[in-house]
């Protein structure tokens, strides 16, 4: 038997391909499929086969692009939500792959429609070898139950708790469990950073097993994770199986510093630089994220059909950051700053500054700024700067107001480390601030320095 199981890590997510006797599924995979058609080939299989556990909100899936590129089957568990595919599979249903045997299991909960697949080998048909679990199930936690419906998220943490316990768990404590996700994903909280888990590890570790049913819900309650808004854009496109990519990630443009202003007039500028590089100068209006969290945040600010540029700390990391991007479904980058930021400083074009400041200047200080902590809620509850106003990075433009920060304040901007604070930067310049500073180390720096938080 062939098992492979196939990372995104700027997702956090995972994929598989499992397969025997020249034949091969595919579970979960992403919009962009060639790393898939590799690992079948080079390991002699036809991908026959292709396994959705639910219709994905954080990434474009990859099943309309497989199945157009092999023939496969797309099949899927037998609720509405799905919206698409060629075979459905009842709670309970089997079908043959490879000589395995794989039985749908539907576990709402993360969603309606959430399915997971148990697989049996020939050697022992009535033990489950392992099952993919999609978001239901993670390596230490849950899936968020809130994405659907927030008004019942406390009603789908109650599912999820009774699919878990009455759908999974009789499958047995040896069985293998392979999740859609790993740490760092926005589909649930506190993942473990473990790839391999079983049910008789997550029986011992999982607050889905060690809390009772309305604990269990009262904790889900509380995780509180943001929700990106382009969620409902892909969540849209994979009712329909996804979208094939629209472009080559090999083809983006490469434009000089004028053609570079020029195109900027019509579209958003990325720059994906540290937060360091970012404040000692950059192109006016443009937005910092920082290169690694590009395809957590891009979603966050750039709409449907808007065009993107991007500035890179390498062009190398071109064909990367494009792919990041389409698997999210931001397709219209336009190009990227041939040279970087070192070729427009040195054309003499427009530059901007912000500040720095680092956690022992700031606590020296105090007086001079109005802090801002735009780190998650819960981190902000776990400690903060005493006086500090809050609000999550995603959600800044939309509650500045409220927060009462003027544009003549001097502003110092902290989140754990400094990553979201420079993109957090860069709004309040685009909103017109112009005295605004980042601070480095963040929120990591305070605390092992041992200065004063405030905790609640």
């Amino acid at each position: 038997m062939f098992f492979q199981r196939i990372k995104t890590p700027a997702l956090a997510h995972h994929a598989y391909v499992l397969g025997s006797g020249g034949q091969a599924l595919v579970v979960d995979p992403r919009r962009d499929v060639d790393a898939y058609l590799r690992v079948a080939r080079e390991a002699g299989l036809t991908i026959t086969h292709v396994l959705e556990t639910h219709r994905q909100e954080d990434y474009l899936i990859g099943s309309l692009a497989l199945a157009r590129a092999t023939g496969a089957t797309i099949v899927t568990g037998a609720h509405e939500r799905f919206g698409h595919g060629d075979l459905h599979l009842a709670d309970g249903a089997e079908l043959t792959v490879a000589g395995l045997r794989i039985r749908a299991l539907h576990t709402p909960g993360h969603t309606p429609e959430s399915t997971s697949y148990a697989v049996f080998v020939s050697e022992a048909p009535h033990l489950a070898w392992a099952v993919f679990t999609g978001d239901t199930l993670f390596a230490g936690a849950t899936g968020r139950t809130d994405l659907t419906d927030p008004t019942r998220t406390a009603e789908y943490a109650g599912m999820l708790f009774d699919a878990v316990h009455e759908k999974l768990l009789p499958l047995g404590e040896q069985v293998l469990v392979f999740p859609a996700h790993g740490p760092g994903s926005v589909c649930g909280r506190h993942i473990a950073p473990r790839d391999e888990t079983t049910l008789g590890l997550e029986r011992a570790t999982n607050s889905v097993f060690t809390l009772d049913r309305e604990a269990f819900v009262r904790a889900k309650l509380a995780e509180h994770v943001p929700r990106p808004p382009y969620f409902d854009r892909v969540a849209s496109l994979n009712a329909r199986g996804g979208a094939p990519v629209a472009r080559d990630p090999n083809e983006v443009r490469v434009l000089g510093a004028g053609a570079f202003d020029a195109a900027r007039k019509q579209a958003l500028v990325l720059d994906t630089r540290s937060p360091e590089a970012f404040a000692g100068g950059h192109l006016p209006g443009s937005l910092a994220i920082f290169r690694h969290l590009l395809g957590i945040f891009a979603g966050w600010f750039v709409g449907a059909g808007t065009k993107v540029l991007l500035v890179l700390e390498d062009e190398a990391d071109a064909t990367d950051a494009v792919a990041e991007l389409a698997r999210i479904g931001i397709d219209d980058v336009e190009g990227i700053l041939a040279g970087g930021f070192g070729a427009w400083r040195d054309a003499g074009r427009p530059v901007e500054r912000s500040g720095t400041i680092s956690p022992s200047d700031l606590h020296e200080r105090r007086g001079e700024f109005v802090v801002l902590d735009v780190r998650e809620g819960s981190e902000h509850a776990e400690g903060h700067i005493e006086g500090s106003r809050h609000a999550y990075v995603g959600h800044l433009e939309s509650r500045l107001e409220s927060l009462g920060i003027r544009q003549s304040d001097r502003v110092a901007v902290t989140c754990s480390v400094g990553n979201r604070s420079g993109l957090a930067v860069s709004l309040l310049l685009r909103r017109g601030f112009r005295d605004v500073t980042n601070v480095l180390g963040g929120m990591t720096a305070w605390k092992r320095l041992g200065l004063p938080i405030v905790v609640g």
